[in-house]
């Protein structure tokens, strides 16, 4: 199965992704939804409108692939920043709402992409391009890890088997190509996969070593975990901002 095929075939596990983070969500209570969140200065609130907003800027990028006109992820920084703030503002059944629909539109849109779309070119609003298909991918990666940042009980031991395998070996992947200057104390570090029976050097290899699970690698280099489970030779370094561009479209 190529990259592309799995995106697609992922698809229902994202649905499914999508459906415990709402599940989550929907066992808050209001004052529940306003504390915080484990992301700095943000509530769980924020946290969730975040996930709306996201399902619809790459709704945005699904758009731009099928109709060949260029849309950007969002019309700004600014304006993606004052869309979170004011639907925090908001009652808990209308941001909880916002979250399962804004998650089923991306979906049904990227169900319907026409298969001479899948492969055209669109831009993070970070700067990179890929294939439209990777955006399934993307949005997986916020589903799971935004679940996670709500600090409601969710975590990486609760992540599927199945987005474990792909996301490691994905970071794996894009942090293997990263400059030594963006891998701070990950430069030459072999990262071992216990469970996989995979490993990645970071750059050139200078002996310096973390193993573990997948599942406990990925926690820790998503900065979802505080590294429990990862042994290494030394204090564990922390890891660069995750997600990483994507290594196959540079």
């Amino acid at each position: 199965m190529s990259t592309s095929e799995f995106a697609f075939d992922a698809i229902d596990a994202l649905d499914a992704g999508a459906a415990r983070l709402v599940a989550t969500l929907s066992a808050l209570d209001e004052a529940g939804l306003r504390a915080p969140s484990a992301l700095p200065g943000w509530s769980r609130a924020h946290v969730a409108t975040h996930i709306a907003r996201n399902a619809d800027s790459l709704c945005n990028l699904l758009e731009w692939a099928r109709t060949g006109t260029e849309i950007p992820q969002y019309p700004s920084v600014e304006q993606r920043n004052a869309d979170i703030e004011a639907g925090v503002r908001r009652g808990r059944d209308e941001i909880v709402e916002d979250v399962r629909a804004s998650a089923a539109r991306f979906t049904g849109l990227a169900r319907a992409l026409p298969v001479d779309a899948r492969d055209a070119r669109v831009r993070a609003m970070a700067g990179f391009e890929h294939p439209a298909w990777y955006l399934i991918l993307r949005r997986w990666h916020e589903v799971e890890a935004h679940h996670v940042d709500l600090a409601a009980g969710y975590g990486p031991a609760d992540w599927p088997d199945r987005y474990v395998g792909w996301a490691l070996r994905s970071t794996l992947a894009d942090m293997a190509v990263l400059p030594a200057e963006r891998l701070p104390g990950l430069a030459g570090h072999r990262i071992v996969v216990t469970d996989l029976g995979e490993e990645a050097v970071l750059g050139e290899a200078t002996g310096a070593e973390a193993s573990g699970t997948a599942r406990a690698l990925l926690g820790w280099l998503s900065g979802r975990s505080d590294g429990a489970g990862v042994a290494a030779r030394g204090a564990l370094p922390e890891p660069p901002p995750w997600p990483h561009a994507p290594a196959g479209f540079r």
